[in-house]
């Protein structure tokens, strides 16, 4: 007879889910700092819903929302839940973890009893208009961050997550290094990769606010995996070599600038001087560190009031300040002039989709990206750990507490990464091409992309001349080229549009002198010959795409074999229609 409940590291068989749990709880009437806010309580284990799944927790990640979950503010998130009508009279958080299925709904399919698997944070409804395919969840009502804004975290033995949460762990990392990444890299790779007209690409310039901190240590290194130029601010020396290790190809220390923080009025002469004396000074020290005066393509931001100002000042003609928060306040001040006449885009990003929590993890599993896990603690360390972050002491890089896992380093099974065994998720397949109101869809199958596209590319290198990536596309009547590395490896895409925005952004003579490498868009626009036919229908529809290059993987690297086209999907689509 199974046990009614399980000590922290006395894991129960796989499958076998007791009542009881143990786990970390926060409730109203001790609302304050974490060493107070979090106690130990034994809780029902909950229920699952259709699409859900319940993991149990190998390890949990630290962030800083459930400190603000302790304190109460800025959001009772009890009483936010109670509100909206559920009953729960107490918050278990946790955002980030690692673990192993132990139930299913009965709706799953992407993930089964027994996977290992690290979870995103992101939850929606499934029936909201914008987690549909095509649309993106993140835009919707029913998005919720989960163990934050929504309960029954990863700070317990058991969590319960949408199935769409899990993507595979790792399999050269440990419980704790899975867990200690997903929450940060997957909002840090949103902004660098969502916003497609500034999406980061070879050699553009990333400045990287808070670069020794778990967001920033992700931005340094998802910019690196895109060729990109990353330069990191720190607020101390012994910073320095932590982030130039990550990547960096240099560090700034904004202690040695005193500008910061709101502009002065524009009528105010001498206190606007003095600022842009500051923010004039901070730019030449970015020229310094790239030994030209340019301007940076992406400002990587989330310190916000105190920064902006100076974010949108150093960012080039056409560039891209995108920001996730506001750690030193909310009320930013902008000089227009430098939106409108220089063009410049101020744009917000919060979390991830799945698409993109996917990705990031994929830069795990190849090795580009690393967790930076800097200190695990055990299971009766988790108010410490809560309480360090609070106390802005905490190391560089990310936490994480080990929960299932009976000591550090357990769980790693591989030195290299490993992509098979785990299904995306995918909505129920359509029964029919027209709705209810004669609206044609595409119905959803698990139809390969293997299967469909048309084998064969044409390829230029990264330091291709414009002009002959030109040539070659009107001689062989094409609109898209794959870029390869030297050994074959998918560097990019380069398209017709690719080419128009080069020749609107520089005069003649600048154009001539550009390659490849510079206009490319990264090979974030592929997909695999195993993927589904439904993932890449979700990557054009969500991009405005109407064509794929279609990759093998081999050793980690990226080979392209041929192109799949909006066409082709349509085909397909009233071929299987033709067939029932």
């Amino acid at each position: 007879m199974a046990k009614e409940l399980y000590d922290i590291g006395d894991a129960p068989p796989v499958g076998e889910v007791p009542p009881k749990m143990h786990a970390w709880v926060i409730r109203p009437e001790r609302f304050g700092e974490p060493t107070k806010a979090f106690q130990k309580e034994v809780l029902d284990v909950p229920e699952i819903k259709d699409d859900e799944v319940l993991v149990y927790v190998m390890a949990a990640g630290v962030n800083y929302n459930n400190v603000w979950a302790g304190l109460g503010i800025p959001v009772n998130v009890i009483a936010a839940r109670n509100k909206a009508g559920e009953p729960e009279d107490f918050h278990i958080g946790g955002s980030d973890a690692s673990g192993i299925v132990y139930k299913a709904g009965k709706d799953v399919t992407n993930v089964k009893v027994g996977d290992e698997v690290v979870i995103h944070c992101g939850t929606w409804d499934r029936n909201d208009p914008f987690a549909q395919p095509g649309k993106d969840p993140m835009y919707g009502n029913s998005f919720r961050i989960w163990g934050y804004e929504t309960n029954y975290g990863s700070f317990a033995q058991y969590t319960k997550v949408q199935a769409h949460q899990c993507v595979p762990k790792p399999k050269h990392l440990s419980w704790e290094g899975a867990a200690a990444y997903m929450l940060v890299a997957a909002t840090a790779y949103r902004m660098l990769h969502r916003w497609y007209e500034n999406a980061v690409k070879q050699d553009d310039v990333v400045l990287i606010w808070g670069g020794a901190g778990g967001l920033g240590s992700m931005a340094i290194q998802i910019a690196r995996a895109a060729g990109a130029k990353p330069i990191a601010i720190v607020s101390s020396e012994d910073k320095v070599e932590y982030c130039k290790n990550l990547g960096a190809v240099g560090v700034i220390n904004r202690k040695d600038f005193s500008h910061w923080g709101m502009l002065p009025h524009w009528k105010d002469a001498a206190g606007y001087k003095e600022w842009m004396a500051g923010a004039r000074a901070f730019g030449k020290a970015i020229w310094d560190v790239l030994g030209e005066r340019r301007g940076v393509d992406i400002v990587f931001e989330h310190p916000g009031e105190s920064t902006i100002p100076t974010s949108i000042f150093v960012a080039e003609t056409g560039g891209m300040v995108v920001v996730c928060a506001g750690t030193t306040g909310y009320n930013a001040t902008v000089d227009l002039r430098y939106l409108w006449m220089r063009q410049k885009r101020l744009q917000g990003s919060h979390f991830a989709n799945d698409d993109q929590a996917i990705a990031v993890n994929e830069l795990v599993m190849a090795g580009e990206v690393d967790p930076c896990l800097s200190r695990t603690f055990d299971w009766d360390g988790l108010p410490e750990c809560h309480q360090l972050m609070h106390d802005n002491k905490h190391p560089h890089g990310n936490m994480a507490i080990l929960v299932g896992a009976g000591s550090e380093g357990e769980g790693a099974s591989t030195a290299l990464s490993d992509h098979s065994g785990m299904k995306r998720a995918v909505p129920a397949p359509v029964q029919d091409i027209h709705d209810a109101d004669g609206e044609v869809k595409i119905p959803v199958d698990t139809t390969h992309v293997k299967e469909v596209y048309f084998e064969g590319v044409t390829a230029v290198k990264p330091d291709s001349p414009l002009a002959e990536v030109a040539s070659t596309m009107i001689d062989n009547h094409l609109h898209m080229l794959v870029v390869n590395h030297d050994d074959g490896s998918v560097a990019g895409i380069i398209s017709q549009t690719d080419l128009v925005l080069a020749r609107q952004q520089g005069s003649p003579s600048q154009v001539a002198g550009m390659t490849a490498a510079k206009v490319m868009s990264p090979d974030a626009l592929t997909v695999d010959l195993e993927e589904t036919i439904q993932h890449a229908i979700t990557l054009m529809t969500s991009r405005r795409i109407h064509r794929l290059v279609v990759h093998e993987t081999k050793d980690g690297k990226k080979y392209a074999k041929g192109v799949l086209a909006m066409d082709d999907i349509v085909r397909h689509m009233f071929e299987l229609e033709k067939r029932k």
